[in-house]
């Protein structure tokens, strides 16, 4: 009976694990965390990136010619500003 209690508490907790959603604060990361990603994440941090940069102009479209643009001179800020939250920098250089 102890035994059946135990692998049931296990497969329960295993199941709960499995779907665990990841939370990340992008309010929090910092250019140096930016810029230490793996390439793996990176379509991710560029798919925010374009949802922020449109919502701070009020917009619910991405504008794709900007799009590169706005990632390329905010990498670039970051490069020389690593302690700057990724946020801030977005506001100060999106357009």
């Amino acid at each position: 009976m102890k035994k059946t209690i135990a692998a049931a508490l296990f497969i329960f907790t295993a199941a709960q694990s499995a779907q665990a959603q990841v939370m990340i604060d992008m309010s929090v990361i910092t250019c140096a965390q930016l810029l230490e990603q793996p390439e793996a994440k990176a379509p991710f941090v560029t798919a925010w990136m374009a949802g922020y940069f449109a919502a701070t102009q009020d917009r619910s479209t991405i504008d794709l010619r900007y799009l590169e643009r706005n990632i390329n001179v905010a990498t670039d800020y970051c490069r020389e500003h690593k302690s700057d939250t990724l946020m801030s920098v977005v506001q100060k250089t999106a357009k």
